[in-house]
């Protein structure tokens, strides 16, 4: 991202200002990216995104069509035109209001801007559809120079342009934030089970997700999902639906399922090492997921609560997380390397699938710690090799 803004500003295609009203002059778009955090009942926060909505409806030449990109319950659109029209009321035309909602990972936000699976349009008219459909063309077209591959970009189908009415694009980005997460608690729910019944839970979700209607991707088992998204926009589709009269049970069940699986996590250490008080425990990963250094909602933060709480003395590390969690959690004490996490632990727990953890020197590690255990809280590990290693290896929804 900083080598993408670096090169946008020497082209004189990007500038930066602290001044609303410079930034608005001779634009014909707003894009409204401000963050709309849940509240404690569910609700959600608009007020930084009606601040926004007040720098520049009152400025009789600002541009009169907003898109609204973050993610936003169902009837932002509705409310924004009521705020457009009520600070607005000095301009001498109306404002249009179109949803754009976002679909990026973090960690790989650039590349999927640029080669999207599919673009989303919720709008009213014809002139927005013609504008945003002008805008995004070079995106449609692949016909732009990307800055995310070099010498030239991979073989990619052309994304596909969705057009719907302004609720249905709110409601898109809810449900399939929701549905992701649904299925991730699906797959935990089959991790269980498979302990029960001695079964492996990755030849079984392997199996699953070979069938074209269900699909592989997010049917991993382990820890838990966390990030500012996915559990934010799950609680909130059960919230909407909750509010709607509709029931959410299904949705209701995944939030359940998710919430849980940090402490049944803590449990299973606890049936290992039996006392945690004054044990030495490292943790391997602090990211919500690998790609990013956002702990925000992150299962490993969680994690190392419940352990500290109950007396261990914690030593995390993570590729790209350690700073970032510093400055969130002080408390929490980082190693400058796995090895460091590792040496005199009585317990090894990987909590973040980073590449770099399968890598690791393991028959180093298991002369270091006192006592070689490790749970595996992503399967990222072959239960073979660690065992052939003389760890006592467990891991999530296979059989120990």
């Amino acid at each position: 991202m900083d080598v993408l803004i670096e090169r946008c500003q020497k082209e004189g295609a990007l500038r930066f200002t602290p001044d609303s009203a410079q930034a608005l002059r001779g634009t014909d778009v707003v894009f409204l990216c401000v963050g709309v955090p849940p509240l404690a009942n569910g609700d959600s926060d608009f007020s930084a995104l009606e601040s926004a909505v007040r720098q520049f409806a009152h400025v009789r030449d600002a541009p009169r069509f907003i898109v609204q990109r973050s993610t936003a319950p169902v009837g932002t659109g509705a409310q924004l035109e009521r705020l457009l029209s009520a600070y607005g009321r000095c301009c001498d035309s109306s404002f249009r209001v179109a949803i754009n909602p976002q679909f990026l990972r973090e960690g790989t936000a650039v590349e999927e801007f640029f080669h999207p699976d599919r673009i989303l349009l919720g709008v009213h008219d014809g002139y927005s559809e013609r504008l945003l459909r002008e805008l995004y063309a070079p995106i449609l077209e692949q016909s732009f120079r990307c800055p995310a591959h070099s010498p030239s970009c991979p073989v990619t189908e052309a994304p596909m342009l969705l057009v719907t009415n302004v609720h249905s694009a709110e409601l898109i980005k809810y449900a399939s934030n929701a549905f992701l997460g649904v299925k991730i608690s699906y797959a935990n729910v089959v991790a269980d089970l498979c302990e029960k019944l001695e079964a492996n839970v990755q030849e079984v979700t392997r199996a699953m997700g070979l069938d074209p209607r269900i699909g592989a991707r997010f049917l991993e088992a382990g820890i838990g999902f966390g990030g500012s998204r996915l559990p934010t926009d799950l609680r909130a589709f059960c919230h909407l639906a909750e509010r709607v009269g509709v029931d959410a049970g299904i949705l209701q069940s995944a939030e359940a399922v998710n919430r849980a699986r940090v402490s049944r996590f803590f449990e299973r250490v606890r049936r290992v090492l039996w006392v945690i008080k004054g044990k030495s425990i490292g943790v391997l990963g602090l990211a919500h997921k690998p790609g990013t250094d956002d702990v925000r909602g992150s299962p490993a933060i969680e994690l190392i609560e419940l352990l500290t709480r109950e007396g261990a003395r914690v030593c995390a590390y993570d590729p790209q997380a350690s700073s970032t969690a510093l400055a969130s959690y002080p408390h929490v004490l980082c190693g400058s390397d796995p090895y460091e996490v590792a040496k005199d632990a009585d317990a090894l727990l990987i909590v973040t699938a980073w590449e770099e953890f399968v890598h690791l020197d393991w028959p180093r590690i298991q002369k270091m710690m006192a006592r070689p255990f490790v749970l595996d809280g992503r399967n990222v590990l072959s239960e073979d090799y660690m065992k052939s290693l003389g760890f006592e290896y467990h891991s999530v929804g296979r059989p120990d």
